[in-house]
């Protein structure tokens, strides 16, 4: 379950040291996350767990006619809301008070469980209430042994792959997976892994591919190899990939 007393409005601020998201993740990561999902995607509804302020949850409406979004925080879901107009079922609220009305198909939840007090609890609650029988979770977290994070161990930034940094934890974050533990949760939970892979290979930190791209130091065939190599080295990629389904 989740703590009550967490200020979601505040975890999504920018710190000084550190931005929510950045660039990087909207022009960069979405576009290969969705990518990667959609040779898994079903016919179907869709159900976005934690959809931020709505820049993913656009990029789902050419695939789906019927998009349910819960997100906690009231200033996010305001700005989603504005961007996607009518054509989204939007319900703020927080994962473990809402009432959904029934199943869905395909279940998005990107970035969003390492942001969980108890993850484990939260992937029960889609494999038990809300994942349909031949439905699909589309699972994706940051990943502990990205070259970027170990390069930041070697140079003293931060103390271990799995460590949580001031800033994460500030931004709400109370787990760094890797795949060991992303798979140990996801089999405790009851859930089935279809498949495993990672997105994109990444040896910069975020901050620094904001400035190498905004200053055209990488072309696009250079994102693109970066996207197949991570596909050749999955545990070296900026996010974890799981797609799972019911046993």
């Amino acid at each position: 379950m989740e703590n009550q007393l967490r200020n979601y409005n505040s975890e999504i601020k920018d710190t000084k040291e550190h931005s929510y998201v950045y660039s990087f993740d909207f022009d960069v990561m979405h576009p290969f996350m969705i990518r990667s999902f959609v040779p898994f995607f079903i016919k179907g509804n869709c159900l976005e767990l934690g959809s931020f302020k709505g820049d993913f949850t656009n990029r789902l409406l050419p695939y789906f006619e019927d998009i349910t979004c819960v997100e906690v925080s009231t200033e996010a879901i305001k700005i989603a809301m504005e961007k996607s107009g009518k054509k989204v079922n939007f319900y703020n609220l927080n994962f473990y008070d809402v009432n959904l009305p029934h199943k869905y198909d395909n279940i998005i939840l990107t970035h969003v469980l390492e942001h969980m007090d108890d993850p484990v609890s939260l992937l029960k609650k889609i494999n038990t209430d809300w994942l349909s029988k031949e439905g699909r979770l589309f699972l994706v977290c940051p990943n502990a042994n990205a070259p970027s994070r170990q390069i930041a161990v070697k140079m003293g930034l931060i103390s271990h792959n799995n460590a949580i940094t001031p800033s994460e934890k500030a931004h709400g974050h109370r787990i760094t997976y890797s795949f060991d533990t992303l798979e140990r949760d996801i089999r405790i939970s009851g859930l089935d892994i279809l498949n495993k892979s990672g997105i994109f290979f990444k040896a910069l930190a975020n901050f620094q591919w904001d400035q190498v791209i905004a200053q055209n130091i990488v072309s696009n065939e250079y994102l693109e190899g970066c996207y197949q190599l991570g596909q050749q080295y999955p545990d070296l990629c900026s996010s974890l990939f799981f797609v799972c389904k019911k046993k």
